[in-house]
């Protein structure tokens, strides 16, 4: 496993080098130290240095499905062992990263300064120092990227594990649940062509097994460390809900939903 240190002095630094040369952004000052790294190594060994061999082995994969963004929990080697954790609800940085190898992070747990939302390996998105950070900014599309790929990564996870399997740090219910409680705290739209990792009153979602709508009209219980049960109509889409039988369905079964990717919200 990775040693992994946050450095006090990191952001003090960076604020020096970036007021002394005039930089416009952190990721600025980081791409320049490590060119000039990069620079001051073929330079000091330009004739001994051999060149590259392709040896026909793939190069390694790329983090996650973003490349260069990506949530910690899927990151395992972060480029030049530096990377940068993010917040995808306010489109803030967390804190620096250093690596001196790969990593294997299992629990991580951090507020955010900027908007004091708690997050954890599951909803923090770390960058890459190929992301175009200063034009995402400019152009207004970073917090977007970043909930992008909290989004895709959510559904991939809950995609790859059924009710019965477990993972090395939570079981399929208690990500279900996180997953769950993240997207009410956070302020991310859900889109409607993916389906849902949350399950909501006053919404109605359409499920794709039985293209039934469900009308959510309110949560009958107040777990602590799972899925609430809820008061829920179900009816045809052309059907009337007023004329439906309310019925209440429990906390296993809303994780089922959930977890087979039955639910999308009905536009």
């Amino acid at each position: 496993m990775a040693t992994i240190r946050v450095r006090e002095w990191t952001k003090q630094q960076l604020d020096r080098i970036r007021s002394n040369e005039s930089h416009s952004s952190h990721d600025s000052v980081i791409k320049s130290l490590l060119r000039d790294r990069e620079l001051a190594r073929l330079v000091a060994s330009p004739e001994t240095t051999p060149p590259t061999e392709h040896t026909g082995e793939p190069e390694p994969e790329r983090n996650g499905e973003f490349g260069t963004l990506t949530v910690l929990a899927e990151l395992t080697q972060p480029q030049n062992g530096v990377l940068f954790l993010w917040c995808p609800n306010c489109g803030n940085e967390v804190v620096h990263l250093t690596t001196e190898s790969t990593i294997d992070i299992s629990v991580l747990e951090i507020d955010c300064q900027s908007c004091l939302s708690p997050l954890d390996h599951h909803s923090i998105v770390a960058i890459d120092v190929d992301y175009p950070l200063e034009q995402k900014i400019v152009d207004g599309s970073l917090e977007n990227d970043l909930q992008h790929c909290v989004i895709d990564y959510w559904d991939r996870t809950l995609s790859r594990i059924d009710s019965q399997s477990e993972s090395s740090t939570s079981t399929p219910e208690e990500l279900v649940w996180k997953f769950d409680n993240y997207h009410k705290m956070l302020l991310i739209e859900w889109p409607e062509s993916i389906p849902v990792v949350s399950f909501e009153p006053d919404t109605v979602y359409r499920d794709l097994v039985t293209d039934q709508l469900i009308r959510v009209d309110k949560s009958v219980t107040e777990n602590r460390n799972r899925l609430d049960s809820f008061e829920v109509r179900r009816y045809d889409p052309s059907g009337d809900p007023a004329a439906t039988t309310p019925e209440i369905i429990d906390s296993a079964e809303v994780t089922n939903l959930l977890l087979e990717r039955r639910l999308v919200i009905e536009a």
